[in-house]
């Protein structure tokens, strides 16, 4: 009789299955909506109905100033964070990330509404510095992790041989610590930059609708009272293209920079 065995390929299916129903096949039909007439036929005018709408592309720019702000104060906080973390004993860093990452357990929803009300409190205006508060407060925690795991793992011969040459402590940082950690930098800032740009959550309970970004216009065209499905997906296919575009670029520096050594500080 013979033996029954599972394939470990047999695991990948559901996982295929997940990605060609709710990844593969809504691109599918994003890409369709943008080329498409409502006949059928095929056409242009979706692109051209975005390119050249000035609020649109004002917009788009609006929303990159607002990724680039809040992923490079993500940075600045982040960064100091996870070096001193990566400096301490393993189990007392892992408790203190652990910190960090509990909020993220909560609904996004319930974190901004909390939020919000805590904003209220100190009679904060609702506008883009409160939503900028907001997207940090929410996306911090996906700056510091891939930073400290980065920091972690350097190779501590490299700190040394910098110190024996007589590298100060600022000079050991900027010019040792800081480009061995560039792949956690990347890492970091793909994490914080992309999803910063596409929210709309945030930016509506936070600024009662008075600051509007990407995501929220692209809700908008999908959902709103003047819905136009097309120029969505155009938009949806300009926010795709620009996510990779990020990381084709931000994966150059990852390449450039010296490879890093299991072990803890």
């Amino acid at each position: 009789m013979k033996k029954f065995t599972v394939n470990r390929k047999l695991f990948a299916f559901p996982y295929i299955l997940f990605m060609l129903l709710f990844i593969l096949l809504p691109m599918v039909m994003i890409l369709v909506g943008a080329f498409q007439n409502a006949d059928g036929s095929f056409t242009l005018s979706k692109f051209s109905k975005f390119f050249t709408n000035g609020i649109c592309l004002q917009n788009l720019w609006f929303s990159i100033e607002i990724g680039f702000i809040t992923t490079v104060l993500c940075l600045i906080i982040g960064y100091p964070i996870a070096y001193i973390l990566s400096r301490w004993n393993s189990s007392k860093a892992y408790l203190v990330v652990l910190l960090f990452v509990l909020p993220m357990w909560i609904n996004m929803l319930l974190r901004t509404l909390g939020t919000k009300t805590f904003l209220a409190l100190i009679g904060s205006q609702m506008g883009v510095s409160a939503v900028i508060f907001g997207l940090v407060y929410n996306f911090l925690p996906f700056m510091i992790l891939p930073l400290y795991t980065s920091l972690s793992n350097l190779d501590k011969s490299y700190i040394e041989a910098a110190q024996d040459l007589g590298a100060t402590g600022s000079q050991v940082l900027f010019k040792t610590v800081i480009p061995l950690s560039v792949p956690g930098i990347v890492s970091g800032i793909t994490m914080v930059f992309v999803p910063t740009v596409s929210t709309f959550v945030i930016t509506q309970m936070l600024s009662r609708g008075n600051v509007v970004i990407f995501g929220d216009l692209i809700y908008e065209y999908f959902t709103g009272i003047t819905a136009d499905q097309g120029v969505g997906s155009v938009m949806s296919i300009v926010m795709l293209i620009l996510v990779i575009l990020s990381n084709v670029v931000l994966n150059k520096f990852a390449d450039n920079s010296a490879p890093v050594k299991g072990g803890l500080w």
